[in-house]
């Protein structure tokens, strides 16, 4: 190393004030300039590692294999019941015109999803932790509530799609089947006993169905190819309620607990603590999380245009166009009786219990994490997905007892709303910390991804804020209520819509506080020496030079 030449250096980890809880290393780098090595340092490029170790002798895919897991399972929220509703209207209402949100959806969602994994692996703490040290104890509390709340309306298409799923295989009432998902997820949990691994090849092999479902039959209908490059390329929103139905997409792709679950499933995995380290793992979680959600973006461009062709087709007969106008998860099997014929209902109830059986799985990881980081309270999983699942059956089950499976329908895509409604509540807190040299030192984001991230941020914030307040307003104009009753609702929701955009305004513009990433050559000069020689503390353990969450090691 020339004595002029800059160099980005590593040092050992750096204890965190104890109020932040158990668990993490601290990463510090700086830049280093006019040093002159010692014949006894270790020059080689691998800085903060050692030359001997295991992990830089493997494979580039060897050591990329090592990290996947976080993205594939973070995706199945991308293919649960939710989504899958509103993939089945936006075809069989408006054919393949918008495909191109659920590609500018699933672009955005890689994104923020690698922000968050990179947040995690950068700081040692998920975005919960982290919200919890900056924020004052009355946001901190008001943050975790909103999170919960959006992993109960994430919940609620889960229960509902498992619910029809049961509906169809075995003929029972809806509202049956949503008593019944209390106990279907606790038992999927259950097999963890076996082995981790025999849950995830349980979880592939049930999206593998579903996917093979929409393959199989897209192959058959053929749906014309020029026409599906155009929809996802080319954006029209043309047609009653094609907007509506592409903020409904929109807000069934990018879910706010996902971003509190990522960079929690990040931890998982033993990072080198070194800058090089630091990097090799968010290029490694980049490109899991692309695979990841490529899968996810054919199976819903496959759902779509499924729907599109089938309900645009000439010869519908008028049953199915009947099913077309109004089409929910509960009346969709018929689109696989091409393929499947008979046997169509049973397959798609299968593909429907697969997709909120493993989505659900994300919803339960998502909570624990959540109320771990927020309040340092840690249940068990089989604890929380019941306490999360008893709160969401109730107005499931209200309603499909009042309303039947039309009203069922209905409530997944109010769930989507309310998601809505909830991701600025996660999607800024993460885009200011990943942005933040006070959280991040120098992992924190390039001026490109910062106004990128920024614009598609706060541009489908604003989409989703406008259109459900206009949407509200036009509501109360046109319903059929008193006027007592319409003055009485504007009365509450009003102020509350004031409150929520006041809300948005603080978390925007107020300006972090607390310092997470700390510098230790200002005070302690062994540490430049440290950093230097790249070796570290040499009576280290392995989990001392790997950035590593013993308490996050059970995670799939």
């Amino acid at each position: 190393m020339g004595s002029k030449q800059q160099q980005v250096m590593t040092i050992d980890a750096v204890a965190l004030p104890q109020s932040w809880g158990s668990g993490s290393n601290r990463i510090a780098a700086m830049n280093v300039q006019g040093r002159t090595p010692s014949p006894n340092i270790n020059t080689s490029k691998d800085f903060g590692q050692h030359p001997d170790d295991p992990n830089q002798k493997k494979p580039g895919w060897r050591r990329f294999l090592s990290f996947v897991g976080p993205g594939f399972l973070v995706s199945l929220a991308y293919l649960d019941p939710g989504n899958l509703e509103t993939d089945l209207q936006a075809g069989a209402n408006h054919r393949y015109e918008l495909l191109w949100v659920v590609l500018i959806g699933l672009i955005f969602a890689l994104i923020i999803q690698s922000l968050a994994a990179n947040l995690g692996v950068s700081t040692g703490k998920h975005l919960s932790e982290l919200c919890k040290a900056e924020y004052p104890i009355i946001v901190k509390y008001c943050l975790w509530l909103l999170a919960e709340i959006a992993v109960i309306a994430a919940d609620i298409p889960e229960v509902i799609g498992t619910a029809f799923a049961l509906n169809i295989l075995f003929n029972i009432p809806v509202w049956v089947g949503v008593l019944l998902t209390g106990g279907s997820t606790l038992l999927l949990l259950g097999l963890q006993k076996y082995g981790v691994r025999k849950l995830e090849m349980l979880i592939a092999v049930l999206v593998f169905i579903m996917a093979a479902c929409f393959f199989g039959e897209m192959s058959y209908v053929k749906p014309p190819a020029a026409d599906v490059l155009k929809g996802m390329f080319v954006p029209k929103l043309s047609g009653q309620g094609a907007t509506g139905d592409a903020i409904a997409l929109l807000g069934a792709l990018i879910m706010p607990h996902n971003l509190f679950l990522h960079s929690a499933l990040v931890l998982s995995r033993k990072v080198p603590n070194s800058v090089r380290g630091i990097n090799d793992a968010c290029r490694f979680f980049l490109i899991e999380s692309g695979l990841a959600l490529l899968v996810a973006f054919l199976i819903n461009v496959a759902v779509i245009s499924v729907s599109g062709t089938v309900c645009s087709a000439a010869n519908l007969s008028n049953d199915n166009k009947h099913q077309c106008s109004d089409i929910t998860l509960n009346s969709a099997s018929f689109l696989l009786q091409n393929v499947l014929g008979k046997s169509s209902k049973i397959v798609y109830a299968i593909a429907l219990l697969a997709s909120g059986q493993s989505s659900t799985i994300t919803g339960t990881y998502a909570g624990q994490y959540i109320m771990q980081g927020f309040l340092e309270l840690k249940m068990r999983k089989w604890l929380r997905n019941l306490m999360t699942r008893c709160i969401a059956i109730t107005p499931s089950l209200v309603v499909s007892i009042i309303g039947g499976s039309q009203g069922a329908g209905r409530l997944i895509i109010i769930a989507s709303m309310i998601l809505s409604f909830e991701l600025p509540f996660a999607l800024i807190p993460l885009l200011k910390f990943s942005s933040s040299a006070t959280k991040m030192g120098p992992h924190k984001n390039s001026i490109y991804i910062i106004v990128i991230s920024w614009i598609l941020g706060l541009g489908i914030i604003g989409i989703n804020v406008y259109y459900l307040s206009t949407g509200f307003v036009d509501w109360l104009i046109h319903n059929s209520l008193p006027k007592v009753g319409n003055v009485f609702i504007g009365i509450i929701v009003f102020p509350l819509m004031a409150v929520y955009m006041i809300a948005v305004i603080y978390l925007t513009f107020r300006k972090d506080t607390v310092v997470t990433f700390i510098d230790p050559t200002k005070d302690d000069p062994a540490a430049q020496t440290r950093m230097e020689t790249g070796l570290g503390n040499p009576n280290a353990t392995e989990l001392d030079r790997v950035h590593y969450r013993e308490d996050l090691a059970d995670i799939p």
